[in-house]
């Protein structure tokens, strides 16, 4: 089973957090607060963060700027993931992606399933890799953040995280651009 080995150093990453919503403010952004929260008290760096309109095309701009930045080594998003017409995160996503990271939206689905049932089928969380840059995007909600971060991501991009993490392969990502 998973477990952090103490023996190694823990490695902070640069974290971007992008809030998606027509109507929350940076006072109303409990889901955004969440993930700062937990970024920062893990012991990783919050890069930036910024909320954005359900717009596809600004969702996927602000994507590629923060993956071509290389302070930056993580972005999250939140919100938009839903099924009415203008939740577009998930597509803004995939039209970033240079690869999915299919497993995040399973492992996202069976972690909510054991909080709030079948009502997990409604979320299109989902995961990937643009420019040795992850990207993952989560619902709007709080609890859903809380999840997505206590059970994968905060395990996940802890070096010590043990059988396998993401940031042990974090310097891999682009190798394909670096071959001759």
């Amino acid at each position: 089973m998973s477990r952090i080995d103490e023996t190694l150093d823990f490695i902070a990453v640069r974290i971007a957090v992008l809030t998606v919503s027509d109507t929350r403010s940076s006072d109303q952004d409990r889901s955004g607060d969440v993930l700062v929260d937990r970024i920062e008290k893990a012991g990783h760096v919050l890069a930036v963060r910024k909320i954005l309109r359900d717009e596809r095309a600004e969702i996927a701009e602000q994507l590629r700027t923060w993956c071509d930045d290389p302070s930056i080594d993580v972005v999250i998003s939140t919100g938009g993931t839903g099924l009415t017409g203008r939740d577009v995160t998930v597509e803004a996503h995939r039209d970033v992606y240079e690869k999915e990271i299919d497993a995040f939206g399973t492992v996202f689905t069976i972690v909510s399933m054991q909080k709030i049932g079948t009502s997990a089928v409604q979320s299109r969380a989902t995961g990937g890799v643009r420019n040795g840059t992850y990207l993952f995007a989560l619902p709007g909600s709080p609890g859903a953040c809380k999840d997505a971060w206590d059970e994968i991501l905060g395990r996940q991009l802890d070096f010590r995280h043990r059988p396998c993490n993401f940031v042990e392969i974090l310097p891999r990502l682009d190798e394909h651009q670096r071959r001759k």
